[in-house]
C-alpha cells in the first residue's frame, strides 16, 4: 500500500482551521482569525510563501529563525532524500553514528576553541542539557540568567525565562535560578561572588525585544565568570549559524565561551536538531567513566535525517556565502530602517545586527498621535504594533511578528537568502504601513479600535 499524502491534502483542502479547533489549540486559530493571519499557504521556496491563489508573501518571521536557508532548500532536500534512499542503519543506539560524527567535525570547525559535540532535538533540550553539563563540571547548583531572556519552554529551560508570562502557572520551577538584569555588570558581578554558581547563561542579543549589549558587557561578563570559576555559557539557539553577520554573535565582540547552545537554523528547516558544543574538560567530567557512558542522552538527537539535515546546511551557508551576505544586506536593511526612523514620530529605536533587527515604537509628540495611542494601549500593552502587522500581511503580504508578549517591538528576521529586491519591499511597506498610523483620524486608528474592543473582552473572557 502506497500512502498518497499529496492526494490526502488535496481531499482535505480548506479543513487545516476545522481540525485544529477540534482537535488542537482552538485559540492559536481564534488569534489567526482575529488579525486576519488565516491564509491558506500552498506552497514555500526560498524567504516566500504563496497561498491558494498563487500570490506571494515574504516572510520575515522564518519560523522563528528556523529557515535561516529558506524554506526547501534543494540541497538540504536532496541530502534528506539521499539518506531515505540509502535505508541506513539508523538509531541502533548500541552503536555509534557516522553522520553524527562528520556533523561535529564540521560544525567544531567554525567554533574554535570548543572540542565536543552533544547533539539533541531543540533548542530548549540544548539549554536543558547544559544546565547538566554545567553543574556536572563545576559541582555546583546555582544558574544565573537575564530578565527578558526566552532560553525556552520546557522546565529548566523556564526556569531560566525572563518573561513573566510564560512561566505563569507552570511553578513550582527548577530550584537554584537567579536572574540579573540584562547588561548589568555589578549585578552580575554580585550574583557570581559566592563562588557557588555553575554557569551564567546568555542571549548575546536578546531574542525578546533585540535588546544589544553594551560593547563591553560579554566580555566582562566572561571575564567575571573565569574569575569565579563559572561556565559561561552562549544561547547562540537565534543568533547563530550566521544569522547577525557572523557565525556566532559572539564574534562581535571577540568573547570566547565555555558552552555554545546552537539550534533552529541547524535544522535547515527540515528536522529539528541542536547541539551544545564545548570545552573537552566539561564533556569529560559528565562522561568520566564507561559506566557513565550512557548517563545522558537524546533517543533521536542523533538521528541521520537530523545530522545530514546539519551537514548540509552547513554546506549551503559556506557555499552560498550566506554570512557575508547576511552582514551586507543587514547594515543595508538597518540603514533603511533608520532612515523610517528619522521620518515617522512613532517609531523610537531601530537596533540589531545581520538579519536580526528590532523595530521600536513608543509614544508620539503630538498630541493627537499622543491621546489614539494612549486609547489603544490602554486596552493592551504592545497592541499598537498588531496595528503596523495586520495591514503590513494584508496589504503588502509581509509576515513578522512583534518580538514577545506585551511588547513595542516589531522583530525582522528574514530568511539570510534574501535579495536587494525584498530590502526594498520591506523599506517601502513599512514606510507606507508607519506613515498611515500618523493620520488621526484614519483606517489603522479604526482597527486600533477594533482590536482593543477584542483585547478588553478577551480580558474579561467574553471572547
Amino acid at each position: 500500500m502506497t500512502l498518497d499524502l499529496v492526494r490526502l491534502l488535496a481531499e482535505r483542502s480548506g479543513e487545516k482551521y476545522q481540525l485544529h479547533e477540534k482537535y488542537l489549540n482552538a485559540q492559536m486559530v481564534r488569534v489567526l482569525k482575529t488579525i486576519g493571519y488565516d491564509v491558506e499557504f500552498t506552497s514555500a521556496s526560498g524567504p516566500y510563501l504563496y497561498d491558494a491563489k498563487g500570490r506571494r508573501y515574504l516572510d520575515l518571521l522564518s519560523g522563528f529563525g528556523v529557515f535561516a536557508v529558506g524554506r526547501n532548500h534543494p540541497t538540504v532536500a536532496g541530502a534528506l532524500k539521499q539518506v531515505i534512499d540509502a535505508g541506513l542503519a539508523n538509531l541502533v543506539q548500541m552503536d555509534v553514528s557516522a553522520l553524527a560524527g562528520l556533523l561535529a567535525e564540521r560544525l567544531l570547525g567554525w567554533l574554535p576553541g570548543l572540542e565536543r559535540v552533544f547533539f539533541c532535538n531543540s533548542g530548549a533540550e540544548a539549554v536543558e542539557s547544559a544546565i547538566k553539563f554545567a553543574r556536572a563540571a563545576t559541582g555546583r547548583g546555582k544558574i544565573v540568567y537575564c530578565d527578558h531572556a526566552f532560553h525556552g519552554m520546557t522546565y529548566g529551560a523556564l526556569s531560566l525565562n525572563g518573561t513573566e508570562v510564560f512561566r505563569t502557572g507552570f511553578g513550582p520551577l527548577l530550584g537554584d535560578c537567579v536572574q540579573v538584569p540584562f547588561n548589568d555588570l555589578p549585578s552580575l558581578e554580585a550574583a557570581l561572588a559566592g563562588r557557588d554558581v555553575a554557569a551564567f547563561i546568555v542571549e548575546p542579543i536578546q531574542g525578546k525585544g533585540v535588546n544589544m549589549p553594551a560593547d563591553d558587557y560579554l566580555a566582562e561578563a566572561a571575564r567575571l565568570c573565569r574569575k569565579q570559576g563559572t561556565l559561561f555559557v552562549a544561547d547562540e539557539i537565534q543568533t547563530g549559524m550566521g544569522r547577525t553577520g557572523r557565525f556566532l554573535a559572539l564574534e562581535h565582540w571577540q568573547v570566547e565561551p565555555d558552552m555554545v547552545l546552537l539550534a533552529k537554523a541547524l535544522s535547515g528547516g527540515f528536522m529539528p536538531v541542536g547541539a551544545v558544543a564545548m570545552k573537552e574538560w566539561i564533556f569529560n567530567k559528565l562522561f568520566d567513566r564507561m559506566d557513565r557512558a550512557l548517563v545522558h542522552g537524546s533517543t533521536f538527537g542523533k538521528n541521520d535525517l537530523a545530522m545530514a539535515a546539519g551537514i548540509a546546511t552547513l554546506e549551503v551557508i559556506e557555499a552560498e556565502k550566506l554570512i557575508p551576505r547576511s552582514a551586507t544586506l543587514g547594515e543595508a536593511l538597518l540603514a533603511d530602517m533608520q532612515g523610517l526612523m528619522r521620518k515617522h514620530e512613532l517609531l523610537r529605536a531601530v537596533r540589531g545586527k545581520g538579519l536580526m533587527i528590532g523595530l521600536e515604537f513608543g509614544p508620539p509628540r503630538s498630541i493627537a498621535l499622543k491621546t489614539a495611542w494612549h486609547l489603544v494601549e490602554a486596552a493592551g500593552r504592545g497592541l499598537f504594533c498588531q496595528m503596523v502587522l495586520i495591514p503590513l500581511f494584508r496589504d503588502h503580504r509581509i509576515l513578522c511578528q512583534v518580538s514577545g508578549p506585551d511588547s513595542h517591538v516589531i522583530k525582522l528576521l528574514p530568511a539570510l537568502v534574501i535579495g536587494d529586491a525584498d530590502r526594498l519591499w520591506i523599506r517601502d511597506a513599512l514606510d507606507q504601513v508607519i506613515a498611515d498610523c500618523h493620520r488621526v483620524p484614519g483606517a489603522v486608528w479604526d482597527l486600533g479600535r477594533t482590536l482593543a474592543g477584542h483585547s478588553l473582552k478577551a480580558r474579561a473572557g467574553t471572547a
